[in-house]
């Protein structure tokens, strides 16, 4: 194992783990074109049963740069503006003589549901979370061939042509200048892709004609529903009207979408070749939450069901971590300190998601019993009634809704979660285990689990969080209003 390994850490925008080729696919969809992420697969550490433990955007990448669960971050539900944490991994990396990259997509710098300036600029300084060296980044956008993105002045940069390419560009360019630099390097690239908007001018041509025709039925547990914790005035009507006609050419688009996201994967691996890093180099892909597209009458994310939470986790450093897929649970906290772990760096004893290194490696020792996971409300505006918590184990996905109805699936048996199984004499000691491992977790995480608002009421001021479950803001942070 090299002294210091280097780390590049990419990650999609609702990539699901079936929509990857090298997954068990998904219902009748087609294959997916997702050839340099199956070489990948062919290549790591491949951690089938990952979760998004929060399925939503910045709730997720609040856990995954801090190694804390979105009850610590206090970051309930979307466009809210992150508290800096000096435990951050872009903090220890940095401390620790790595030379850092952060690229694309932030979105833990927003305030209101927009593109305006002064949320998509994040100035240098601790709202970065410690990638204190080069960054090409916005906080929340998917027109993808209408982008931009700063750097540490507030000039926004356009980008010409297809943003997730220019992306990719940046991520090569500093590729080829930390490999001459004595110190190790780590970059995060965050894409957009697949996420919506799902409209034929929203993905290159080279990609969209390989799904345009394809047909992308129904699965198993499709339904009506409504989308009124995406907006309130998606309702029943709106998804009959709405959503619902245009269903089938979303999924296309999506796989388009996801193909083109795959070509970018593709270079970035051939770029860490080329510059001959491959042996010292970290590789991870993985993705922030899938997407529902109807599924038991769900689109998008937030959500315990399994097209929301699976996600691809595919992890490799030649010589150190051998191919193959592990069964431990993987929950997005675990992250970090998982990295950390890797890269024989300290973790902070702030962290809450546990070190899985030793999986990765292959080495025996203690996992977690399940991924808990967390629900804390409407998409991104002050809404009640979509608050949930869960865990998921290698079998069986439990789920608990704040006025206490509670579901229990067998994925092994039902991986479409058709059949509740909560009041099944066969299943009850699962539902019992799970049921106490949530409560233990909520416990020890001194999770309230309340409803949307109750957050609102108490963790932020002008969507800035200034506390949360386990912490405060710090003074010099706090706005003038509160």
């Amino acid at each position: 194992m090299p002294e210091r390994p280097n780390l590049v850490f990419t990650f999609a925008d609702q990539l699901r783990l079936q929509s990857c080729g090298y997954s068990d696919g998904y219902a009748d969809d087609p294959d997916p074109y997702t050839p340099n992420v199956n070489g990948l697969a062919d290549e790591s550490a491949d951690f089938r049963n990952a979760v998004s433990g929060s399925p939503i955007c910045a709730p997720y990448r609040s856990c995954l740069f801090t190694g804390k669960y979105a009850s610590s971050t206090g970051m309930a539900i979307n466009e809210l503006r992150t508290m800096p944490d000096p435990d951050a991994i872009g903090h220890v990396l940095s401390e620790h003589g790595y030379r850092t990259a952060y690229i694309g997509k932030w979105h833990l710098y927003g305030t209101e549901n927009s593109d305006d300036d002064t949320q998509e600029f994040v100035p240098p300084g601790p709202y970065r979370l410690g990638f204190d060296d080069e960054w090409k980044a916005y906080n929340m956008n998917h027109d993808y061939y209408d982008g931009y993105y700063y750097e540490d002045e507030p000039d926004r940069q356009e980008v010409d042509g297809y943003l997730p390419h220019t992306m990719t560009d940046h991520a090569i360019e500093f590729l080829e200048r930390a490999s001459d630099d004595d110190r190790p390097f780590a970059l995060f690239v965050s894409y957009g892709p697949p996420h919506d908007p799902w409209t034929w001018d929203n993905c290159p041509e080279t990609f969209a004609h390989l799904f345009r025709d394809e047909e992308f039925p129904d699965p198993p547990n499709f339904a009506d529903g409504h989308a009124r914790y995406w907006h309130p005035e998606w309702d029943e009507e709106w998804y009959e009207s709405e959503w619902k006609p245009d269903r089938f050419r979303r999924r296309q688009v999506y796989a388009a979408q996801t193909a083109s996201l795959d070509w970018e994967i593709g270079r970035l691996l051939n770029a860490v070749d080329d510059q001959g890093v491959r042996e010292e180099t970290a590789f991870v892909f993985t993705s922030d939450h899938g997407e529902m597209f109807g599924s038991h009458g769900r689109i998008a994310k937030n959500v315990f069901y399994e097209e929301a939470v699976r996600v691809p986790f595919l992890l490799r450093l030649p010589g150190v971590v051998d191919a193959g897929v592990r069964s431990a649970p993987l929950n997005t906290p675990d992250i970090a300190p998982t990295l950390l772990g890797l890269l024989g760096l300290p973790v902070p004893e702030s962290m809450e998601g546990t070190d899985l290194s030793h999986v990765a490696r292959g080495i025996d020792g203690p996992v977690p019993e399940a991924a808990f996971m967390q629900g804390m409300g409407h998409t991104y505006q002050w809404e009640d009634g979509n608050e949930w918590r869960a865990a998921r184990d290698e079998r069986y996905t439990y789920a608990r809704w704040l006025d206490g109805r509670e579901l229990l699936f067998d994925n092994v048996a039902d991986p479409y979660q058709l059949d509740n199984l909560v009041d099944d004499p066969d299943h009850r000691d699962a539902r019992e285990r799970l049921s106490a491992f949530v409560d233990e977790r909520m416990a020890e995480l001194n999770d309230p689990f309340e409803r949307t608002t109750w957050y609102r009421d108490r963790w932020e001021t002008d969507r800035v969080i200034v506390r949360s479950a386990t912490r405060e803001l710090p003074e010099e942070y706090r706005p003038e209003t509160e």
